[in-house]
């Protein structure tokens, strides 16, 4: 395991890879629901532009935080992909150090070493994913839908887990149902689980309530997710079984 410049334990991506069991995730269709979309990529133009303008003031003091407890822009930008594989720039509130990096791509650990002292509350709170309204209005991320992740981090999670790019069959959000019951917790062959659920069942009900919870979360922290309690779409959850 790497050690940063304090001593401290780094989950280098590739050995964390290394040591998995192979996976195979549940075969899901491609939805064609022309009108669910459309309406909900109506709401995610109103909704983004109405929390752009409230919070338009915050977000700016947020930044100046930011820029005032560690060096470096308060704006994090960084290649993810998105629908059908489409890669795009990511905007986030940065909440690591500018050389968390430097030693190449790494899985992001809970209690991360290289997370600074605001880092810690922007990322406790989701706080840190608000410039992503950006991308929202930008049409590459929804408010909901599985988190968007790095080209090279979908290369590595391939070599264990089959299917794992189903979860590019819609657009990425802001918040989700992996979010919700778990997120920076929860290991890509669990993330997949609530990813497939989620894709498998959309419906604007499930969207406002995932939205609803994700409130709550950013009002009460991550320590209080379990009060919340594990949500599903349906009860007939997907699943990954271990390859034979």
């Amino acid at each position: 395991m790497e050690r940063d410049q304090n001593n401290e334990e780094i989950l280098d991506l590739q050995r964390f890879a290394d040591n998995k069991v192979r996976y195979i995730a549940e075969k899901v269709e491609r939805p064609d629901r022309k009108l669910y979309f459309f309406a909900k990529r109506s709401a995610d133009i109103v909704c983004a532009l109405l929390a752009m303008i409230l919070l338009l003031t915050p977000m700016l003091v947020i930044a100046l935080v930011i820029r005032a407890d560690s060096p470096g822009s308060p704006i994090f930008r960084q290649v993810r992909l998105g629908l059908d594989q489409k890669p795009f720039v990511l905007y986030k509130f940065r909440s690591m150090r500018m050389d968390a990096e430097r030693d190449g791509a790494q899985w992001a650990a809970n209690d991360d070493p290289r997370v600074t002292r605001i880092g810690r509350f922007l990322r406790k709170t989701r706080i840190d994913e608000l410039p992503q309204l950006v991308n929202i209005l930008k049409g590459d991320m929804s408010i909901v839908g599985p988190r968007p992740e790095r080209p090279e981090f979908y290369d590595v999670f391939d070599t264990y887990i089959t299917g794992f790019r189903q979860r590019m069959f819609v657009k990425p959000g802001l918040t989700g149902l992996a979010q919700i019951n778990g997120g920076y917790s929860l290991l890509p062959e669990e993330k997949i689980v609530y990813d497939l659920d989620y894709i498998k069942n959309l419906s604007l009900r499930t969207d406002a309530g995932l939205i609803l919870r994700t409130v709550l979360v950013v009002l009460h922290g991550d320590e209080n997710r379990s009060q919340l309690g594990d949500i599903r779409c349906c009860k007939t959850a997907g699943e990954v079984k271990e390859a034979s």
